[in-house]
């Protein structure tokens, strides 16, 4: 019997022929991942065991990123515990301002993460490295902590879901569009504990952006992971980049999966996820009368270089409605200077935008966007459960960023097609 990439990759880490499904297994990692919310108590619970030395000061990677720029005291303290144990620990990877990026965006762009690596992350959206052909999962800061000590972690095996997709994309439907309608199918728990397998046609056709966006997001079908099988798009990506040696796995023919969806991109429209889970998904023809208050244009799930060209291709000329705040937010320094050297930048702030350094803080409601009561905001963020922009009775909704720049040109969410 074949195995997925998944089983492969994580036989490969535990020394073992093969793995099946429903195996507990001790798994070596390749990279493990903390962040300013997560790593503080992940260092905590380093120092109660009195470890004398991290597993592998290459492997571990700390990013501020959350809270980044330092919103207030608190945050500050957080970061400078990151960075006064990257000093301790000679870390080689500490990442602070003016040299950072939102963690999901930065690590594959720095070929720190590669495929075939098992990546573990205090963040739920660590998944976004399966676009890469890695397993890689979000787990607790205990785990990080324990992680950082043996270079080991224990998995359950977890089973593997197939999604098709074939057909010609429609105008204006991304990554973004395909893995939120899967979602709106399959439900927030449609993919517990499984690994998201996705293939065919137009997964074959899509640039390693779109797929870093659709692998970002499986954590909100309750999946352990996204993943999809390297080919000439990763190994042009990763070509260049790549920190260090890799080694290539696919799945098998024969391999067995749990479940296998089919979904044909005729039926596919831009889809916006309404409040208040990621899951209530409707195409943007069935979007209706919703006015807005506030646009966010980024994240670790869309604030690649190609997510700003798209919103700046619909913002061009125009203005950001007098109703409406736009926040538009590169998701790394590097990206940050490709939008300024094309232009970019100059039609965001034309169309009266704020344009910020990359930070993850209104995703999470934390800072630099936080809505108000009764607010709504459409965002190419990632969740949109109750509050997670700022107040309990605003409300969120998840879309692409094209959907996303025209609905702040009209103060309503719409396709960028209504756009005269």
């Amino acid at each position: 019997m074949g195995m997925t990439i998944t089983e492969k990759i994580l036989a490969a880490h535990t020394g073992k022929k093969g793995v099946s499904a429903g195996d507990l297994i001790m798994s070596k990692v390749d990279i493990a991942l903390g962040n300013d919310i997560t790593a503080p108590l992940s260092i905590e619970e380093f120092k109660k065991v009195k470890a004398k030395k991290v597993f592998d000061k290459e492997k571990i990677v700390l990013v501020p990123d959350h809270f980044a720029p330092n919103k207030d005291i608190k945050s500050a303290q957080q970061v400078r515990i990151l960075k006064n144990f990257a000093k301790q620990y000679k870390i080689t990877n500490y990442f602070e301002m003016g040299r950072m990026g939102i963690e999901h965006a930065l690590l594959p762009e720095e070929g720190l993460v590669l495929p075939g690596d098992v990546i573990i992350g205090a963040d739920s959206h660590t998944c976004t490295y399966g676009a890469l052909g890695a397993f890689s999962t979000g787990v607790g800061s205990t785990d990080l902590a324990a992680t950082m000590v043996t270079g080991e972690i224990w998995f359950k095996v977890p089973e593997s879901m197939k999604f098709i997709f074939y057909g010609k994309l429609k105008r204006w439907v991304t990554g973004k569009d395909l893995i939120l309608y899967t979602i709106g199918k399959i439900g927030v728990d449609g993919a517990l504990y499984k690994a998201m397998e996705f293939t065919g046609e137009i997964i074959d056709n899509l640039p390693m952006d779109g797929r870093f966006t659709m692998a970002n997001m499986a954590i909100e079908a309750g999946a352990k992971s996204g993943i999809i099988n390297p080919d000439d798009i990763t190994m042009e990506y990763v070509e260049g980049r790549a920190k260090r040696k890799f080694k290539i796995y696919t799945s098998d023919k024969d391999a067995q999966y749990s479940d296998v969806f089919e979904f044909n991109a005729k039926d596919i429209e831009p889809q916006v996820a309404f409040p208040h889970l990621p899951s209530n998904t409707k195409p943007i023809s069935k979007a209706g009368n919703v006015k807005i208050d506030q646009v966010v244009i980024g994240s670790c799930t869309n604030g690649r270089i190609s997510d700003l060209r798209e919103a700046a291709s619909v913002l061009k000329g125009k203005k950001v409605h007098k109703d409406v705040r736009m926040i538009v937010i590169p998701a790394t320094q590097r990206i940050y200077k490709m939008a300024i050297d094309e232009g970019l930048i100059g039609i965001f702030i034309d169309a009266e935008a704020v344009v910020s350094t990359p930070t993850c803080g209104p995703c999470l409601g934390g800072h630099m966007g936080v809505l108000s009561e009764g607010e709504r905001a459409i965002s190419t963020t990632n969740r949109n459960f109750v509050g997670r922009m700022g107040h309990p009775k605003s409300e969120v909704y998840l879309s692409n960023p094209a959907i996303a720049a025209a609905s702040g040109i009209l103060g309503k969410i719409c396709s960028p097609d209504e756009i005269k």
